[in-house]
């Protein structure tokens, strides 16, 4: 039986329904029709060019991006940015884009929770948790959402220790950070992304350390000694949404070719 780019719609949105995105978000379908037959789908972070010519290279109709390819309004469809010449590119190949964002951030086990994993913490819950009403079918229900998550690990780990496993984890070229904590870390606040409005929340939940992908310069000021800050870097704390992706797929459209992305979509280079 063929899936249709609905069926893939209907695996990720059971998962992250779209009424958990942020009110400035664009997730869903980005580009392409919902009844097309999927003959495989790439996985990625962000949609770029080499994406979509990787996505032919391997035969795929299908990208499932983190990151949502058309963010505000187009109004014009040319080859002045690179967005513009990404859905002329898939339009043209008559490949569909479908984006889980700030949904997917929000959802229970989405991308806060596969930090968690990646970093062994055990009792996570979310962090600033929210009800959503969720319509389907006519009915209406509420679903656990939230921004961040926060955790435990078995035991207490030096600061300086903690960083460096935070370091080689996710792979990061240059970890940010305040001064090293005094005491043991333990309970640990996490926020993949732009994560930086979840620092004050994660000092009143009593986190040691907190670990997000971007802050603001000021924001490092006046919490030395009270909780450690982890900047990662906003592809590197966002990088395993493919493997999420690739699970909620993998069960739901088992016979549905997926890939991940060899591309590396970071645009940030390290000297």
């Amino acid at each position: 039986m063929s899936v249709r780019v609905q069926d893939v719609i209907d695996a990720l949105e059971d998962f992250a329904p779209l009424p958990l995105q942020e009110s400035y978000d664009n997730a869903g379908l980005q580009v392409g029709l919902t009844e097309a037959e999927v003959s495989g789908a790439l996985l990625c972070l962000d949609v770029t060019e080499e994406v979509i010519r990787e996505a032919l290279e391997l035969g795929c109709n299908l990208i499932v991006s983190h990151h949502p390819l058309i963010f505000h309004g187009l109004k014009h469809l040319t080859d002045a940015d690179s967005v513009q010449r990404c859905v002329r590119m898939a339009v043209q190949n008559d490949i569909a884009i479908y984006s889980a964002h700030t949904n997917l951030d929000a959802a229970v086990d989405g991308v806060n929770y596969r930090m968690a994993e990646r970093l062994g913490l055990m009792d996570v819950v979310l962090l600033q948790p929210r009800q959503v009403p969720v319509s389907n079918g006519g009915r209406t229900h509420t679903v656990q959402a939230g921004s961040g998550v926060i955790g435990y690990l078995p035991e207490g780990e030096d600061s300086l220790a903690f960083l460096q496993r935070v370091k080689q984890v996710f792979g990061v070229e240059c970890l940010m950070h305040n001064e090293l904590l005094a005491r043991p870390i333990q309970s640990v606040a996490i926020c993949g992304g732009a994560g930086d409005f979840l620092l004050e929340e994660a000092v009143k939940a009593g986190a040691d350390a907190f670990l997000t992908g971007e802050m603001h310069y000021h924001q490092y000021f006046g919490h030395d000694g009270q909780i450690q800050i982890g900047v990662l870097g906003h592809y590197q704390s966002e990088q395993y949404t493919t493997d999420i992706f690739n699970s909620i797929l993998g069960e739901r459209c088992p016979r549905l070719p997926l890939f991940k992305t060899t591309v590396c979509t970071n645009p940030i280079k390290y000297l």
